[in-house]
């Protein structure tokens, strides 16, 4: 497959709504977004970035969801809580995001039911599968036959970030079909991990330890796709790149 051109945008003038958490920084509390996501769907896709604020109930989502033409679930330090999964209570030291969890779950409903192209990544991927009513693992590293992929936080971040193990993709995937090839080489700084996959979703990646790594949603009309991995960080990588091309091929669509 040709290397996609770093000249191709190809969502210009449309605006794709970025998931914002809740941070707490000294003594005020910001809605926020790496920018990472932010430079990845304004440098690739041409799109206009819109952070959502996670508000919760006084989020207007009917409101909300005409004016998008896509929306982008980002990665969080936080874990979505096991209420909304049925799993047990976290760790007491457990980070969460219940403002977060209380507005992107019923967003996702929303923005599947409207058509809306939709790329969640890490926890966006793993708030997907929870929204469609599938589980997760709290503490991957701890599930027998299974790798640590959590990230090193004591190593510089570009490292962190950098890829670190292959994922074979389904053979008759979207991803396979995408990419042209096989399998692919990501980065991994994920604690929890997709246990059961919702209902509507199908397996598009898994790692050599049986970890899902990517999925995407069956009866979408458009592209719908949640990957554990962050593609944002590797965009000068042509076939990780080329995700969030087809995103805003989609999103221009």
């Amino acid at each position: 497959m040709p290397s996609p051109s770093l000249q191709v945008l190809p969502a210009r003038g449309r605006v794709v709504g970025i998931s914002g958490c809740v941070r707490q920084i000294r003594d005020h509390t910001y809605h926020a977004a790496n920018h990472r996501y932010v430079h990845a769907v304004a440098e690739v896709t041409g799109a206009t970035p819109l952070l959502i604020p996670p508000l919760g109930a006084g989020l207007d989502i009917a409101d909300l969801v005409p004016r998008l033409d896509g929306l982008v679930l980002t990665g969080s330090a936080s874990n979505v809580e096991p209420q909304h999964y049925g799993g047990p209570p976290s760790r007491p030291d457990t980070r969460h995001d219940a403002a977060r969890d209380a507005t992107i779950l019923p967003l996702i409903d929303a923005a599947l039911a409207a058509a809306l192209p939709l790329f969640a990544i890490c926890r966006g991927f793993q708030e997907l599968n929870v929204a469609c009513g599938g589980t997760l693992h709290q503490y991957l590293e701890e599930v027998p036959g299974r790798q640590d992929h959590r990230t090193d936080r004591e190593k510089p971040l570009e490292e962190r970030f950098a890829p670190r193990h292959e994922v074979a993709l389904m053979p008759d995937g979207q991803l396979a079909g995408l990419l042209g090839q096989q399998r692919l080489e990501v980065n991994s700084a994920h604690g929890q991990g997709v246990e059961r996959l919702g209902a509507g979703l199908e397996l598009e990646a898994t790692a050599d330890d049986g970890t899902i790594e990517a999925a995407r949603v069956i009866d979408a009309k458009t592209f719908a796709l949640g990957v554990q991995w962050h593609p944002e960080f590797l965009t000068h990588i042509p076939e990780q790149r080329a995700l969030f091309t087809a995103f805003g091929e989609a999103v221009a669509r």
